[in-house]
């Protein structure tokens, strides 16, 4: 990194830090982590998917932080496509909606693919740097292309999201000595940064946590709040949403004692969201339990769940890495094999308004009886 690009950093990182302190200080000197993480994440022009810096990318000469599915391989999206084919002819209609599309190669992969079968693709982003780089891309789309940053009263279509629930703020529970707290931020005044402080709380896990041990984890009220609002609005359509999580059973497992939120910056992880603000993601893994829930309490139907690699082999990954050269067939085999996206990352899928179908990307390997 050159001095410029690291006094910019600086410079960024200082401002959002001065801010979320401020608003430490208006709140009575403690911030819930879901408020800090807000903060982080959407701070206008500040927060890390705010700004301008590169997020995206495969390797981190490029600047970028991680890479998402449709960066390693455009056979991600011309998979998923089959799987949106078959919801738009299933559903009746036209529309596609794409939640935090990024750098929009996921959404450059499917208009595509799908070709006239999608008169309408909206794109749903609270980033404007990453929008405009997103209208840069899909230019030659520009026709059925719109933008959205709010969710509209009533939608139908299609709905798309990858990696967007990892990045919704979660509330942080830590019990120790066998009472529960919220773990919120406070400054530091002699360390000149921020801190953890833990209040007791009534908020409690979906589930008892066996054992006497000390045990940290996430409850994600925001992201199932979005999946019953998803929910309520769909009037007639599908969602296939891809992330990275468990089942409720194994997030809350007895073992699982530091929790899953983690930060990405430069390819590489780390567990300290409290420093370098702004430059770095901030996620916790998905409770694929509470996220069904969420969306059956709104009136959507479960179509199905299960593992990256089970639904992209069903949506006929195999067939096409039969196609591909030796290089891009590695970087699409990336897509399922265990070790890298294929066994974390899950997708859930969900229809309303129409009768629910054995839908593509399920037909083998469902996994439903495990949420």
């Amino acid at each position: 990194m050159t001095d410029s690009s690291e006094s910019s950093s600086a410079s960024l990182s200082g401002a959002l830090t001065q801010q979320i302190h401020a608003r430490i200080e208006a709140a009575g000197g403690w911030l819930g982590f879901d408020a800090f993480m807000a903060l982080a994440l959407y701070s206008p022009g500040l927060g890390y998917y705010a700004n301008e810096r590169p997020k995206f990318g495969s390797m981190p000469a490029s600047g970028s932080d991680f890479v998402t599915a449709p960066e390693i391989s455009p056979a991600f999206g011309r998979l998923l496509a089959a799987q949106v084919a078959e919801a738009l002819e299933r559903t009746g209609t036209r529309e596609v909606w794409e939640f935090g599309a990024g750098t929009g190669a996921l959404a450059e992969q499917l208009l595509a693919t799908l070709g006239d079968r999608v008169e309408r693709y909206t794109i749903v982003d609270l980033s404007g740097s990453l929008r405009a780089r997103q209208k840069e891309r899909l230019a030659p789309y520009a026709a059925k292309l719109h933008w959205a940053d709010a969710l509209p009263e009533a939608m139908q279509g299609v709905i798309v999201g990858n990696e967007v629930l990892d990045a919704m703020p979660v509330q942080l529970l830590n019990r120790k000595k066998g009472q529960w707290f919220e773990r919120g931020v406070v400054w530091d005044s002699a360390a000149a940064g921020f801190a953890w402080e833990d209040r007791p709380t009534a908020l409690r896990p979906p589930l008892e946590i066996d054992g006497p041990q000390d045990y940290l984890t996430e409850i994600h009220a925001q992201g199932e709040a979005f999946v019953r609002t998803l929910g309520e609005r769909l009037q007639r359509g599908a969602a296939f949403l891809i992330d990275y999580g468990f089942g409720e059973d194994e997030y809350y497992h007895p073992q699982r004692h530091m929790g899953t939120l983690v930060c990405h910056r430069a390819h590489r992880m780390d567990d300290n969201p409290l420093v370098d603000l702004g430059l770095k993601d901030i996620t916790a893994h998905v409770n694929f339990t509470g996220t069904a829930v969420a969306a059956q309490e709104a009136g959507m139907d479960l179509l199905g769940y299960t593992t990256q690699a089970h639904f992209l082999i069903n949506c006929g990954l195999l067939q096409q890495l039969e196609q591909m050269q030796q290089g891009p067939r590695a970087m699409a085999a990336k897509l399922m094999m265990e070790h890298e996206m294929g066994e974390l990352f899950k997708v859930i899928a969900f229809s309303r308004g129409v009768e629910p179908w054995p839908a593509l990307g399920f037909v083998q390997g469902d996994r439903t009886h495990r949420l």
